[in-house]
């Protein structure tokens, strides 16, 4: 089991993800098409082509879900209790076709449960980058994150 237990995880430590994403115009149009999203900015060439971007942006809320599916197995695969919530999310740059992603994630806060002893709650800063170095996504994840299994006596 990769992730990381609550007891692993020390408040300021960044996470360097090794994996990288290329984004492709079927991962932009499939997402776009599976949620329903029917915004022609992100899967109509000849709208985008008239727009300031000129060409089709990626669908944020797929950028959101790279982002943080890239770090869990560095993170929190096979001791994520559950995913609280999400705060503070930003899109300062555009995500294109071909664009390729990499992420960071810091531990910014963690506390124990006050209802549960067996987990506890951290928060961590994720954020992506294009391979020009421009933060295309971040956002405050809040988590519940498994302790260590205390030893049968």
């Amino acid at each position: 089991m990769p992730g990381k237990h609550f007891e692993d995880l020390e408040i300021g430590h960044v996470f360097q993800h090794a994996l990288r994403r290329t984004v492709t115009e079927m991962d932009n149009t499939l997402f776009s098409c599976l949620t329903h999203n029917t915004q022609p900015l992100h899967i109509d060439h000849e709208f985008a082509a008239r727009s300031e971007w000129g060409r089709p942006l990626v669908n944020s809320l797929f950028t959101l879900g790279l982002l943080i599916g890239v770090s869990v197995e560095d993170t929190t695969a096979g001791t994520l209790g559950a995913n609280l919530g999400m705060t503070d999310v930003k899109f300062p740059n555009p995500l294109f076709h071909g664009d390729t992603v990499h992420c960071t994630t810091e531990v910014a806060t963690k506390r124990e449960s006050k209802s549960r002893p067996d987990v506890g709650i951290v928060e961590f800063r994720h954020k992506a980058y294009k391979q020009d170095g421009k933060l295309v996504a971040e956002c405050l994840r809040q988590t519940m994150i498994l302790k260590k299994p205390r030893a049968e006596t």
